[in-house]
């Protein structure tokens, strides 16, 4: 018996009016960060207004680009249509890949920045780190890169190296909302 396979479009981004080519299916490593933060957002957001959607849900910021986040939190729920997101998410979260890192840190940061985006996580699964960018007056600006650390390294550092080590992240969208970088990597 013959089977067909179903040949779906290659997953593509548009960067200021440029189709750049996505990777293909993502690493287990990969998808067990966004699971990881997927599950945190969606546990704290349960009975908030704002909502949670993960990586395969179009983002169209404007006719020029189109991207398409690993992890993001919409509170306008003006901007969620049935085939896309139409506007800025709140909160952007990209896994690097490597593949993708160029892209994520240079053009699409920019374009994340001047669309509206509030905060914006770049992802480094293999470093075990989370950059956090915030908006000011349009632009994404690096705050801070949150590191999980073994506790045994953590351990052989002085109290002064210590203070340096930033394990959790607050939240910009809520007052309360403490993400522990441990829990972005869990079972990694």
């Amino acid at each position: 018996m013959e089977t067909l396979a179903r040949i779906d479009p290659p997953p593509m981004e548009i960067i200021d009016g440029n189709v750049v080519m996505m990777s293909p299916r993502p690493r287990p490593m990969h998808n067990r960060v966004i699971t990881n933060v997927s599950y945190i957002f969606e546990r704290y957001l349960r009975d908030k207004p704002c909502r949670v959607y993960s990586d395969g849900v179009d983002v169209h910021l404007d006719e020029k680009n189109l991207f398409v986040p690993d992890v993001m939190i919409v509170c306008n729920q003006d901007i969620i249509k049935t085939d896309a997101i139409y506007g800025a998410p709140d909160l952007v979260v990209e896994v690097l890949s490597p593949s993708t890192a160029r892209n994520d840190r240079g053009p699409k940061l920019q374009v994340y920045g001047r669309a509206g985006v509030r905060e914006y996580w770049i992802i480094s699964p293999r470093a075990r780190t989370v950059e956090v960018y915030r908006n000011q007056d349009g632009a994404l600006v690096f705050d801070d890169v949150y590191t999980d650390l073994p506790d045994e390294d953590l351990a052989r550092m002085d109290e002064e190296d210590r203070k340096d080590i930033h394990m959790d992240i607050k939240v910009s969208l809520y007052d309360d909302l403490i993400v522990s970088v441990r829990d972005v990597f869990f079972k990694l």
